[in-house]
């Protein structure tokens, strides 16, 4: 069972990140956190388990943000606000209705 030191000791492996401990993605999973805790520690815990040992330590499940590394955040800012406007088509004047708003008899 961890106590309160393994505990603490784990947060800290956790707040590094699974890539800096050789995991290939730099996504926690239940699986690759057991996997970390038999693996440090000598204590194999079930999935679920691992979910409560979480729990206790107030993380809260997270995706990752599936953003490119080399996303280039001014660019897309000046892509939004110039580019973007300009090939947004305007509407010249009343369009004539879709089928989907007229009605049926």
């Amino acid at each position: 069972m961890l106590g309160q030191a393994d505990r603490q000791r784990l947060e800290q492996l956790l707040l590094r990140g699974p890539e800096a401990l050789g995991y290939e993605t730099p996504l926690w999973t239940c699986p690759r956190m057991a996997h970390l805790i038999e693996r440090e520690f000598g204590i194999r815990y079930s999935e679920g388990h691992v979910w409560k040992i979480l729990v206790g330590l107030r993380w809260s499940p997270q995706r990752p943000v599936g953003r490119a590394r080399e996303r280039n955040e001014a660019q897309i800012r000046t892509w939004r606000k110039k580019t973007w406007p300009a090939l947004k088509k305007k509407p010249a004047g009343r369009a004539a209705l879709s089928s989907s708003s007229t009605k049926a008899d």
